[in-house]
């Protein structure tokens, strides 16, 4: 049938993969699904099969696919105004700053879309601090990063990550990042100098593979900020609300970042909403003029964002993230493959590190029902829906546990 032709009731997986490989920019590798619709956990592609969703959009869908409260009020929102720029005030911001100040403690709130965007706040938030209140020279401000960060895909993001492929052919790039490990609060003491302005970190590198830093590294990591006067910055956008089994992922360590940046749950993945969350006495330096996005704190986006975080707290997300988190670590650390390297997590959280490439894996699972996705090229990453259930986790780890064994079998012999 000539494309000019096709109706969406007579197009299949194949041809709608043709359709996105002829017209779409080849930025991505997806498995060749094509999902249609969704709730909870499910998703079914356009021929009518199910398939447990292992992803979560990387963590957007923590309160389960079209969640039914978020919907409704996202609804009963785009019937009233959508957006207004922030030239005017509407009446769901205000009540969005306050309920994100009383369940997160901190004062004040700057909203934007994307997480790329709200990196890029933070980073901005960081350097006007430096300049106006620590007295940094202008324009030698520096921030510290990790290897294997992942913090979005802007140029001045792009420009402190350790992927090669991130940065090819995307220079020049944006000065005033220096690169450390992670994990080693030696080597973030040593990157000080009188210029550093913050210090920019996941809690638990999610991108890189479900990386956990040693017990203790967060908060001594705070400890270097405060003793020698700088800023820490923690990236929550995949490992926030609820994620790791607690709110934050930091709020394991017991301690309290500086700046805090949320997005993709924020939302409960029905539209894109994200923010930099800290003091008054840090976000009392930006004016009127200094930072701004015409659909950041719109009225349709801060409606969504109230209600995803009602279901978070009403439904006990972080609970359920915590307990079923354990018990889902718990059967997958029981896997026996010689294919097998590591079994690791936090929360409804968990890398599993191959010794061979995870993409035959995530094909495999696909076949089974499952959808996940490899990361670093040789992690599976497993992060479902915050709603998951003990029995559909026993579903699938039944299917998982089977997949692992004979596909590292078939690696074994070649």
């Amino acid at each position: 049938m000539h494309p000019g032709l096709m109706t969406e009731e007579s197009l299949h997986t194949r041809d709608l993969v043709e359709l996105e490989n002829q017209y779409g920019a080849h930025n991505y590798n997806p498995l060749d699904v094509v999902i249609e619709r969704a709730q909870g956990v499910w998703v079914y592609d356009i021929e009518g099969n199910r398939y447990l969703d292992c992803l979560a959009a990387y963590s957007a869908v923590n309160q389960g696919h079209c969640h039914p409260k978020i919907l409704k009020a996202m609804i009963e929102q785009a019937r009233k105004v959508t957006l207004t720029s922030r030239a005017f005030r509407n009446d769901q911001l205000p009540l969005l700053y306050k309920e994100l100040h009383e369940l997160t403690g901190y004062d004040m709130a700057l909203p934007m879309n994307t997480g790329a965007e709200a990196v890029e706040t933070a980073i901005k938030t960081a350097r006007k601090w430096g300049y106006k209140v620590k007295g940094i020279p202008e324009d030698k401000a520096e921030v510290i990063v990790c290897f294997n960060n992942f913090h979005g895909r802007t140029v001045t993001e792009v420009s402190f990550s350790t992927n090669a492929q991130y940065r090819d052919g995307f220079g020049p790039f944006t000065p005033g990042f220096k690169v450390i490990p992670f994990g080693d609060a030696q080597a973030l003491e040593d990157a000080i100098t009188p210029h550093t302005c913050a210090f920019l970190v996941e809690p638990i590198q999610g991108e890189a593979g479900i990386i956990l830093p040693p017990q203790g590294y967060l908060k001594r990591a705070a400890e270097i900020c405060r003793e020698n006067r700088f800023l820490l910055l923690a990236d929550e956008i995949q490992s926030g609300f609820g994620r790791t089994g607690k709110l934050f992922a930091y709020m394991h360590e017991g301690i309290k970042p500086d700046v805090l940046i949320v997005g993709k749950a924020l939302s409960g993945g029905f539209y894109p909403v994200s923010a930099v969350l800290s003091s008054w006495e840090i976000m009392r330096l930006f004016e009127p003029g200094d930072h701004g996005s015409t659909f950041g704190g719109n009225p349709l986006g801060c409606a969504v964002a109230r209600a995803a975080l009602r279901v978070l707290t009403e439904e006990k997300l972080v609970e359920r993230s915590a307990e079923l988190g354990a018990y889902f670590l718990g059967l997958l650390q029981t896997l026996h493959s010689r294919d097998l390297k590591d079994v690791r997590g936090k929360g409804l959280w968990i890398g599993i590190e191959l010794l061979s490439p995870a993409r035959p894996y995530c094909e495999a699972l696909k076949e089974e029902q499952i959808l996940c996705k490899e990361t670093h090229d040789r992690v599976l990453r497993i992060s479902p829906p915050l709603v998951i259930t003990r029995n559909e986790i026993d579903w699938a780890f039944e299917r998982m546990s089977r997949v692992i064994e004979n596909l590292s079998v078939r690696w074994l012999c070649g």
